[in-house]
């Protein structure tokens, strides 16, 4: 009887440990709130600055320092938005620069599909583009025997460069003066006035941007002749 009566008190000791083990280990509700509480201070303190406070001043800063960058380098013409410093246009007219190829679809230098052509250096694709570019230009310009710089049969990656090298401005210049009945020279001297250096002197490559040039080629010639370079009057001419 007597060692019934230990092993009973011994069980008995047992769940009575067990039981004050599951109590201590549920938290109180003070100890729960302790928990809960600096948490979601810290949720609503963050979605405050990180959702409100910061767009807000990285917002007026960028309008107040550098507003045009900040609102995507719009280029306007007689009051109306004509097109961005940053994203290449097409022109098929020959009076005007032409600019680089466009891979992207359904329309080239569509800001929306982004993209390249994706044809490797063996894709006779890539090649046939290219001689259809290379026929287009000579086709607009017979008696140009200069080699074509290769940035003129060839796109960017992205499709939207709103840019071409020197060379190519300037492999232009007799058939954009002849068309626009202006002297080659004052032509040259436009180009030359719209090439743009390196990127602090080191970075990139010396370029002109095709809308900003025939904008003031417009400008210089008195108006447009045929295919003003206006946003909404893009053609398509893709190339890879």
């Amino acid at each position: 009887m007597v060692t019934d009566s230990r092993h009973i008190t011994q069980e008995q000791g047992l769940v009575d440990a067990h039981a004050a083990s599951d109590a201590r280990s549920q938290p109180s509700e003070s100890s729960r709130a302790a928990i809960w509480r600096p948490a979601l201070v810290l949720l609503g303190l963050f979605t405050i600055l990180c959702g409100f406070v910061y767009p807000v001043v990285v917002t007026g800063i960028a309008q107040t320092v550098f507003p045009k960058k900040a609102n995507g380098s719009l280029i306007e013409r007689d009051g109306k938005i004509v097109g961005s410093s940053l994203i290449g246009q097409s022109f098929t007219e020959p009076s005007y620069f032409w600019g680089r190829g466009s891979a992207t679809g359904p329309f080239a230098y569509n800001a929306g599909s982004s993209s390249g052509s994706n044809l490797g250096p063996t894709n006779p694709a890539l090649a046939e583009a290219v001689r259809g570019r290379i026929d287009a230009l000579r086709a607009a310009d017979p008696d140009n025997k200069a080699p074509i710089p290769v940035d003129l049969v060839t796109a960017s990656s992205s499709g939207l460069d709103p840019h071409i090298s020197p060379a190519a401005a300037y492999y232009q210049v007799g058939r954009v003066a002849r068309l626009r009945g202006l002297p080659e020279g004052s032509v040259r001297s436009l180009v030359e006035q719209h090439v743009e250096g390196r990127a602090l002197g080191i970075l990139g490559e010396r370029h002109v941007n095709v809308l900003e040039l025939n904008l003031a080629l417009d400008q210089m010639a008195g108006g447009a002749p045929r295919e003003p370079a206006i946003a909404g009057t893009v053609h398509s001419q893709s190339s890879p």
